[in-house]
């Protein structure tokens, strides 16, 4: 089965040795990063609702893009994103062929960089997919990818064999991918917190278990979508009376 995640805001550029590969949609971001050049500070700072610092942090990333980079200038994608969803991946621990497995059957959505594979070498950036950028192609993001997201699932899924896509990325971030283009089978995991006998999602919590339910995917090889059930990384167990077809709900007590 094919998995999907979202990017992280937060990066980690530690040096990793590592052989990285070249992200489908080079082109695309190449032109996504001239036109966020384009923007003044204070235009920056508004798309992405940054602070002073963080709209300066980003600029300077932008201006130093490199349309042919360097491998000094890059890190692989899954090393290099270090937010929520990537403390559950922990993806600097798995070994050779855990990480080889996940290239083939692993897909990070990015504003940028439309989808990328673990290993696809990224520059720094930040530019989340519901950001309201123009470009020719339309007034946001979604407008810019269009149903590329899509196909490329398909094609990454046809590789491995697979008529299932497991979504544990955001609704900002899978939303780009076009419902009438892909041809898989989508089941979203849910992660929740039982607190006092009510169950209710804990974004910080959901986002990590995210990351750990790809994780757990890629360290068990799975392909039958039933086996998802088993998951039980930070105390979750999945819920028969919460979930509905295609849509297990996983459940732990809550902790503050």
């Amino acid at each position: 089965m094919l998995v999907v995640i979202s990017p992280a805001k937060r990066l980690d550029w530690t040096e990793r040795d590592s052989d990285m590969t070249a992200p489908e949609f080079a082109d695309h971001a190449a032109r996504l990063a001239a036109t966020m050049r384009g923007l003044t500070l204070t235009g920056l700072q508004a798309l992405m609702d940054l602070s002073p610092d963080l709209a300066r942090l980003n600029r300077d990333r932008f201006r130093a893009y490199q349309d042919a980079p360097t491998p000094e200038a890059t890190r692989p994608a899954a090393l290099a994103f270090a937010g929520d969803t990537y403390q559950g991946l922990d993806a600097p621990s798995l070994d050779a062929d855990e990480m080889a497995w996940a290239q083939q059957h692993l897909r990070i959505l990015s504003g940028l960089y439309g989808v990328l594979r673990p290993l696809d070498a990224i520059q720094p950036y930040r530019l989340e997919m519901g950001s309201r950028l123009k470009t020719r192609r339309g007034a946001t993001l979604y407008d810019y990818w269009r149903d590329l997201p899509a196909k490329a699932l398909n094609a990454a899924a046809a590789q491995v064999d697979s008529q299932v896509l497991v979504n544990c990325a955001s609704q900002e971030y899978f939303g780009a991918v076009d419902a009438k283009a892909l041809r898989l089978r989508v089941i979203t995991p849910v992660f929740m917190e039982d607190k006092n006998g009510s169950a209710k999602i804990v974004s910080f919590f959901a986002k990590k278990a995210r990351g750990a339910m790809a994780r757990y995917i890629v360290q068990h090889r799975l392909t039958d979508p039933e086996a998802l059930t088993d998951f039980d990384s930070g105390g979750y167990r999945y819920h028969p009376d919460l979930s509905e077809p295609d849509r297990p709900v996983f459940l732990r007590p809550y902790e503050a």
